[in-house]
């Protein structure tokens, strides 16, 4: 037993009867979970995984026979349990965040990850696995289970079962304080994000800002107490559905002004100027925390950083590999990054009397040149994206790629505005289930995610578990007795985090650590998801996905057209943008000293200096709000999107090869089904992109995609 978990009572059977969370025979009990049941469900959860060590660990004592059965099988039934009650606790601490319970997730954080750490250097459990890897039986194994066996070694070596004895106490003690400090970094930038509201009670300083958002935000003041139906006043939150559209659309300058300054200073040493509230949240302190402590990590495990560490279970080899990888695509993408912002400031100065373009004018001057150049806007385009029709949209591109069909289903839920569905073969047979929570709300984090609730299964009596997803948005709630509407952006938001659920509901793989997206390569799990995304910008998928808010009628073709025309509109800066991101964490987790003279946000200056063409703006600290390498997966693991989506763009190409009329070919889905998402991580990425492509993956379809196949026009 560890000493944190002995330090809790063992809650007695009664005590745990009533416990939603120890209820694992089917859907988590959502609407029963209370913070006080997480510490005596944690605390009987960790005391069972524990007893299952135990015995594993007895059995290498007795130099028993290593079996699947009583190495793999067993582990997983003793901790399958500890796994899926915190993944539930974890998950309701980033949708439905109070404080008390943040408060009892974070007394039970240390407690669980010091177990998961335990868990990676056991010594007695790496033997038992080396023993199963060096046995007969291992010839005979499934393709799958050998390689679930190798990442299990694997992980054994990077978990730190091979430290000297001495050096393992500190090692578990740093993934604590990687955990602890990575979960201060995300309630920070909630807080921060939560806290400020701008008021506007004149309406004249609304101007240019569309009609729904008006009217959202108008509801916001009236839920906080502010105006009235005389004396009417607006709330602007910086949740991403209030916050973007007043930098879009609002003609006021100093409301773009007084929105950007707020959101670019989050949890940083600034966030108190602009309207944010504590001082405690600046993250400043804690990204060098948690640089020195991967650093540490990485010397532990005899690696020069933290970056090689990161990458030994990904596609890419060396960071130096990703590094030059950025830089080719900054340099094909420079050209393009330069005329782009050559257009917008020549357009800012001419048409809207902005000499000097602020970092505040960017997204406004750019959805002016957009409607001048393309003839359209955004809200108008969003006009024809309602809500329930994109849905059944997204619903009938899945069923029509493969054989399966989505259904309405019940289960308690954490929030009224969550849905459910089930997914069934063309015969009716359940596959998997998925919580759909579209829309932004106070103790919601930002951003949009996937995640599993559970993960299919075979159990150890035969008894198949299915799979269950979390699809987490944060789009603008409905409001005014009308549909929520998505722009263009969100539907493809969606479509992109419905490919990371069918990588993970439609597996075939039967075993925990290969199953879903378990076991795929990080750099490779944005694959399904950018690939998904395509289908956004089909005729043939938006005519029957389209229909106006008012009349009814589906997105007109010459609409369609110009959005087309328009799908790589600044191009260039956004490419460049993702290359200082992804540059900018590899530098911090390879040749970046944070006991050096240089601070975070400097090392990001300078990345984006080198390798953009537009200047970082002096007020911006977007480095402290940087959640995916922080407090998320993505640490030296940014540059995953880019690279996935040279193999996603690239899958993509097999249904533009096969086209008739339209991409959404069966056949083709049908072997991206079986060689991609059926697979899960039951082989390495790129043998199941071979056996899908026949080759190796290209960039030129990446390249063409993003309109960058041609040398840049002057």
């Amino acid at each position: 037993m560890t000493q944190s978990s002995a330090a809790q009572s063992i809650p007695s059977s009664a005590d745990l009867a009533d416990n939603p969370l120890m209820d694992l025979s089917g859907l988590a009990r959502f609407d029963a979970i209370r913070p006080e049941h997480i510490t005596p469900a944690v605390t009987a959860l960790l005391e069972r995984a524990e007893a299952t060590v135990a015995a594993l660990e007895a059995d290498h004592v007795a130099d028993a026979p290593a079996t699947w059965e009583n190495v793999v099988e067993t582990l997983d039934a003793g901790i399958e349990g500890l796994s899926r009650a915190w993944g539930v606790v974890g998950h309701l601490n980033s949708v439905a965040d109070t404080p008390e319970l943040r408060a009892a997730y974070g007394e039970n954080l240390p407690r669980v990850t010091e177990f998961w750490a335990g868990l990676g250097q056991n010594q007695a459990l790496y033997e038992r696995y080396k023993k199963l890897a060096a046995g007969k039986e291992f010839g005979h194994q499934t393709p799958a289970r050998k390689k679930l066996i190798e990442n299990e070694l694997r992980g054994f070596r990077l978990g730190g079962a091979e430290l000297a004895e001495a050096r393992k106490p500190r090692f578990a003690e740093i993934q604590e304080q990687q955990a602890t400090q990575s979960k201060a970094f995300s309630d920070h930038v909630l807080d921060a994000t939560n806290n400020y509201a701008l008021i506007v009670r004149d309406e004249a300083e609304l101007a240019g800002i569309p009609d729904d958002v008006r009217q959202a935000a108008r509801e916001a003041a009236a839920k906080a107490g502010e105006g009235t139906d005389e004396r009417p006043a607006w709330k602007f939150t910086l949740h991403f559905p209030s916050y973007f559209p007043v930098l879009q659309y609002a003609d006021h300058r100093p409301l773009r002004e007084a929105m950007y300054k707020a959101h670019v200073t989050r949890a940083s040493e600034l966030g108190p100027q602009y309207g944010q509230g504590k001082s405690e949240w600046d993250n400043t302190a804690i990204m060098l925390d948690l640089l020195r402590l991967r650093r540490e990590e990485a010397q532990l495990l005899d690696y020069a950083n933290y970056g090689e560490v990161s990458l030994v279970p990904k596609m890419a080899d060396t960071p130096e590999q990703v590094q030059q990888f950025l830089a080719e695509l900054a340099e094909r993408a420079r050209p393009y990054a330069e005329r782009d912002l050559s257009e917008l400031r020549a357009y800012a100065a001419a048409e809207l009397g902005l000499a000097e373009l602020e970092p505040w004018d960017i997204a406004y001057a750019s959805e002016k040149l957009r409607q001048a150049r393309y003839a359209f806007s955004e809200n108008e385009v969003k006009q024809y994206f309602p809500e329930p029709k994109v849905l059944a949209g997204l619903f009938k591109v899945i069923e029509t790629l493969f054989p399966v069909r989505i259904r309405p289903d019940e289960a308690p839920a954490w929030h009224p505005d969550v849905r459910f569905f089930r997914v069934e073969s063309a015969e009716g047979t359940l596959l998997a289930q998925f919580y759909l929570d579209l829309y932004a709300r106070e103790g919601k984090r930002g951003g949009a995610w996937m995640d599993d609730a559970r993960t299919r299964y075979r159990r150890p009596g035969g008894a198949l578990q299915t799979p269950i997803a979390y699809l987490v948005c944060n789009f603008t709630p409905p409001s005014g007795g009308k549909p929520s509407l998505f722009t263009h952006d969100e539907v493809i938001t969606l479509f992109h985090e419905c490919g990371h659920g069918l990588h993970h509901m439609l597996t075939q793989m039967e075993d925990l650590g290969v199953s879903g997206i378990n076991g795929v390569e990080w750099d490779a799990v944005e694959l399904p998801s950018q690939f998904m995304e395509n289908f956004c910008w089909e005729w043939a998928v938006l005519e029957q996905m389209t229909a106006h808010i008012d009349t009814g009628e589906p997105l007109p073709r010459a609409l369609y057209d110009k959005m087309v025309a328009a799908k790589n509109f600044q191009g260039g800066l956004m490419t460049l943008r993702q290359v200082v991101l992804a540059a900018t964490d590899m530098h911090l987790h390879t040749d970046y000293d944070p006991d050096g003279g240089q601070s975070v946000l400097e090392l990001s200056r300078a990345v984006n200096d080198r390798m953009h063409v537009m200047p970082q703006p002096e007020v911006s600290r977007w480095i402290n709000t940087f959640s995916h390498i922080f407090a998320g997966g993505y640490s030296a693991g940014y540059y995953s999107y880019k690279w996935a989506e040279v193999l996603s763009a690239d899958a993509y190409a097999a249904f533009e090869d096969a086209a008739t009329e339209d991409t959404l070919r069966p056949e083709v889905g049908a072997r991206f089904l079986q060689e991609i998402l059926q697979m899960g991580g039951s082989r390495p990425a790129i043998e199941s992109f071979r056996a899908f492509r026949g080759r190796d993956p290209s960039i030129d379809a990446l390249l063409r995609h993003s309109g960058m196949a041609e040398p840049a026009a002057s």
